[in-house]
């Protein structure tokens, strides 16, 4: 009997600190930022290639192998300078048999009129040095499509190819252009091409220049866009102190559209049309009307003043009116670059405000919600696992009394 009731015993004390332990358990911990006031913009975003607002290409216009090629990259070279040539053995050869012929004719015609000969057979000698000078000139053309040229004046930016090597039209040889000013050649998808107009604002990032915020402006819109890839091309003229070098690939955020100061809190903040306003200690589920949305923060027009203390990333989890533990976050600073991902949908840099964008950030509603770590579950796992140890002392001992006076 005593031992049954040492069992009921602990397991009356078992329940009564269980009890204890959830009266007593610790509100979760959530992560909170300050709504704030801030300028925001909104952008379009886009890729795009460096190049000289002035560039032409030297193909070749037949198939033939290169007999010379000038060693000029980097050279600054004049409209009609010879670049190259391809074979011209053939032609060559045949416009010295054409020469040879011609000067026959010519001599033949010379020889009819110093005989006084017919009328008529004067006309056919003269048509003859005719036709054969036209030949002549057929045969220099030809020859001349196998010389390569520089098309402008300007410099020689590249080369490719190699003496002996065959090259046809699909065979670029050398580009040529003015290395200042540059711009950048950017795709923009269909959809948002009606945003771009000229004049805008772009911020630009590079790989090669990470760390440096380059700036151009919208210059040019191409009117007619590719329906293959569903593009238009919008050209950036870039400054004239742009550390940018023709052939780099930047990405760029076209900013279509800014505030000077408005009400911004972070993207992740916003879940279904409301965020989760931590008041005295207790959670409020507020509706908001946002904004200009972007790659890290969003502007709330209505719902949630400046200064009140945000969840984020959102808790959806925590119900409305629960009691929390509050952390509060630094705000990052807003030119930070985010991260990088290689896709039409990649998140831009972010440029010296608090940028937004159409094509990079999550409608409301649509991102998977973060949570933050919960420290309440590691003091809840600790006050169990002591727990369990403690109700196992007292069975043990209740046990070990038991064997020690069996008759009782």
């Amino acid at each position: 009997m005593r031992f049954r009731y040492i069992i009921a015993g602990i397991v009356i004390l078992a329940l009564g600190a269980g009890g204890v332990f959830f009266y007593f358990k610790p509100h979760p911990l959530v992560k909170v930022q300050k709504a704030f006031l801030g300028p925001v913009s909104e952008f379009v975003y886009a890729t795009g290639v460096v190049e000289p607002i002035q560039l032409a290409k030297v193909v070749p216009l037949q198939r033939r192998r290169i007999i010379d090629l000038c060693r000029c990259e980097g050279q600054t070279v004049v409209k009609g300078q010879i670049l190259g040539r391809q074979d011209d053995t053939e032609e060559r050869e045949g416009l010295k048999q054409m020469d040879i012929r011609f000067q026959q004719l010519v001599r033949d015609y010379n020889r009819a009129v110093s005989d006084k000969a017919p009328k008529a057979l004067i006309e056919q000698k003269d048509t003859a040095v005719r036709e054969a000078r036209s030949a002549i000139s057929a045969q220099k053309s030809r020859l001349e499509t196998l010389v390569f040229r520089a098309p402008m004046d300007g410099m020689v930016l590249r080369r490719d190819g190699e003496v002996g090597e065959i090259a046809g039209p699909g065979d670029v040889l050398f580009w040529v252009g003015r290395p200042s000013p540059l711009q950048v050649a950017a795709e923009i998808n269909e959809e948002e091409i009606t945003k771009i107009a000229v004049g805008q604002t772009a911020f630009l990032s590079s790989e090669a220049f990470e760390r440096q915020q380059l700036r151009a402006t919208v210059s040019h819109i191409t009117p007619k866009g590719d329906p293959t890839k569903k593009t238009f091309r919008v050209y950036l003229r870039l400054p004239t102190n742009s550390p940018l070098r023709i052939g780099m690939t930047v990405e760029a955020n076209i900013v279509i559209r800014e505030k000077p100061s408005a009400v911004v809190v972070p993207v992740d903040a916003v879940f279904a049309g409301a965020v989760q306003v931590v008041r005295d200690g207790e959670v409020s589920r507020v509706p908001v009307t946002t904004g200009i949305r972007g790659s890290r923060f969003v502007e709330i027009v209505s719902g949630v003043s400046a200064g009140e203390s945000i969840i984020s990333p959102t808790r959806p989890e925590i119900a409305d009116g629960a009691e929390v533990r509050t952390e509060e976050v630094a705000r990052k600073a807003p030119v930070t670059p985010p991260p990088k991902v290689a896709s039409s949908t990649q998140q831009p840099v972010v440029p010296p405000k608090i940028a937004s964008g159409s094509g990079t950030s999550s409608p409301a509603g649509t991102f998977p919600p973060a949570k933050a770590p919960d420290h309440s579950a590691s003091i809840d796992q600790e006050i169990s696992a002591a727990l369990s140890a403690n109700v196992q002392s007292l069975v043990n001992d209740a046990r070990r009394s038991a064997l020690k006076s069996p008759g009782k």
